[in-house]
């Protein structure tokens, strides 16, 4: 499939996993009642592979413990905020905890990560996910830039044991990656533009944001970071080891636990020279309605702004 090709993380993601679904009779897919253009395929290939528990995230994790404990790889589907949050106790207990235990191999699919669902305020929005599901002891955290990356993760996530989460954008989005085979799930990031002295280290759509402001200051760093935890801390600690400062770029609350905690965890504790400046939601709800460039420029997130910050520690 052609890189060039704009489409949403889901689309790119489910049809990946129905191919492989019809050579793996262990792979159970389960919705809370979101539909999707390429479930249709599912469904009428998988009927008996396939569950649509309605509006009930909590009964979803349920359901999707019991399966897995069988022997299943599970996939549950729903809105990002409603998976997480809504069935918050039941990922912990019955995931968190229970893996610690027992193999337990269910893959959380959390869809409109951030503000991809823009106008749906903030009941919808979904900015406290990243940073909650990665407080969860046992669960890896994925949140990928792309199409080409949220396909990656199929063949990742049948064969890791363990609970996972991954955060898709509900929007259609282009390739960042021309080359699948530098998707490396195991490391957790790749370096998509070089540069010395700054580097935006982003996560999710907010690494699309951040080659667009390379684009426009030549010489600044891009590292797009798909895999939030784990991630080869070590291997990052030797990206970032060359530059004077890092901003870190996400669309989640910021100095709450996300990517800018990752990053300064790997600062300290590898003991970097580098300052960091994280950019993100600060700790308010978005009631303002408008496209998500106008949200982020209402809140210092769009691509003026993160110039405006190279601009002045380039000066400094």
């Amino acid at each position: 499939m052609s890189t060039s090709i704009v489409m949403t993380m889901r689309d790119s993601f489910i049809g990946t996993l129905c191919d492989r679904m019809s050579t793996d009779d262990t792979i159970f897919f389960m919705a809370a009642d979101l539909g999707a253009p390429a479930l249709d395929r599912m469904r009428n290939e998988f009927p008996s592979r396939f569950i649509n528990v309605g509006i009930a995230e909590q009964n979803l994790i349920n359901v999707a413990t019991g399966l897995a404990l069988e022997g299943f790889a599970v996939y549950t589907y729903a809105i990002a905020p409603f998976i997480t949050m809504r069935a918050y106790e039941q990922v912990r207990v019955n995931l968190a905890v229970s893996s610690q235990i027992r193999p337990v191999n269910v893959t959380m699919i959390g869809l409109g990560g951030g503000v991809s669902y823009v106008v749906s305020g903030p009941t919808h929005h979904s900015l406290e996910d990243l940073a909650i599901m990665r407080l969860l002891p046992n669960m890896s955290v994925f949140c990928p830039s792309d199409w080409v990356v949220a396909a990656q993760l199929v063949d990742h996530t049948r064969t890791a044991t363990g609970p996972k989460y991954i955060r898709f954008d509900g929007k259609a989005l282009p390739a960042l990656y021309t080359d699948p085979a530098a998707v490396d799930i195991a490391k957790g990031f790749a370096q998509l533009a070089p540069g010395t002295g700054i580097c935006l280290v982003s996560t999710g759509f907010m690494s699309h944001r951040a080659l667009k402001v390379a684009k426009e200051r030549p010489g600044l760093a891009v590292i797009d970071i798909f895999s939030l935890k784990p991630c080869d801390e070590a291997a990052l600690a030797v990206a970032l080891a060359p530059y004077r400062h890092v901003i870190t770029m996400e669309e989640g609350f910021i100095n709450n636990g996300g990517l800018d905690s990752l990053v300064t965890k790997v600062v300290r504790e590898y003991e970097l020279g580098c300052r960091q400046y994280p950019i993100g939601f600060n700790d308010r709800y978005v009631f303002e309605l408008g496209s998500r460039d106008h949200l982020h420029a209402i809140n210092n997130m769009d691509e003026a702004a993160v110039i405006a910050l190279t601009d002045r520690l380039s000066a400094a």
